[in-house]
């Protein structure tokens, strides 16, 4: 299944594995502990400057992370890095994100977490003019990943994203184990567990979109609430707890989340 093409409306698109069951476990470290898990969880943003990008503690509670449409722009065999962003324009995004065994809530180490996601015109690699920019097309800016590491956590550095016709602002997401790391800087393999979009804040979105280079883009942008895929699910349906890096948009943001999968 995949995200709507430019030329019709997402609207009629069905999430996938739409009947996956959500659930919560509360892990026994405490009542307060978990319940600021959840309130933290809830939250979606902070707007208080920090350096600190560690996640949610998975211990404290752990979700069964939506399944979402893998979309049409997926391209198989990026690179595994750490940064992603080849030089592309934008506000900096530094995403912390943990992977956890939904049932257990163990965190899951070496497992491949890759993202892919537009610029800040709304174009994706591979496909760039698809929202109506011309820009240079390399075919693998805005896409990568990293294993997680001991602690079940992957760090990647981007940049805020930007939007297409008929979507709000999102990054799409794919946990896979058992991957094999090939020489040129890909990999091969494994078992895919998980894939879903990860969201974002709509107040933190409003600010980011009024401010260059993210205001070129003329195409109108589609809300949380407009938008025929994200489910208003919170932190389960993937919606980042974003945190300011700065006092100003343009400084950038850390978002974390916690990914919970069926193993």
């Amino acid at each position: 299944m995949t995200d709507t093409p430019m030329n019709e409306t997402p609207m009629n698109e069905t999430p996938a594995r739409d009947t996956i069951a959500r659930r919560t476990v509360l892990v026994a470290t405490g009542a307060t502990a978990a319940t600021l898990a959840v309130g933290a969880a809830a939250s979606g943003t902070s707007t208080a400057p920090t350096t600190d990008t560690a996640p949610v503690a998975a211990a404290a509670v752990c979700t069964l992370t939506k399944e979402m449409t893998e979309g049409p722009y997926y391209l198989d065999g990026q690179y595994v890095r750490a940064d992603i962003t080849e030089g592309k324009t934008g506000f900096p995004l530094e995403l912390a994100l943990t992977v956890v065994d939904d049932d257990t809530c163990a965190t899951i180490s070496n497992a491949l977490v890759e993202i892919w996601h537009c610029d800040a015109l709304g174009e994706y690699s591979g496909y760039v003019g698809n929202n109506g920019h011309n820009e240079p097309d390399s075919g693998t800016f805005l896409r990568g990943g990293v294993l997680t590491d001991s602690g079940g956590v992957a760090r990647i550095t981007t940049v805020y994203p930007g939007w297409y016709r008929g979507r709000c602002v999102h990054i799409h997401v794919k946990v896979h184990v058992g991957v094999t790391l090939t020489a040129d800087g890909s990999f091969t393999g494994g078992t895919e567990l998980h894939t879903g979009q990860l969201f974002f804040d709509e107040t933190v979105t409003a600010k980011v979109g009024a401010l260059s280079p993210y205001s070129a883009n003329t195409v109108t942008r589609t809300t949380l609430a407009q938008d025929g895929i994200y489910d208003d699910g919170g932190a389960a349906s993937g919606l980042l707890t974003l945190t300011a890096l700065g006092s100003s948009p343009s400084a950038g943001y850390s978002g974390t989340l916690t990914l919970g999968v069926e193993r």
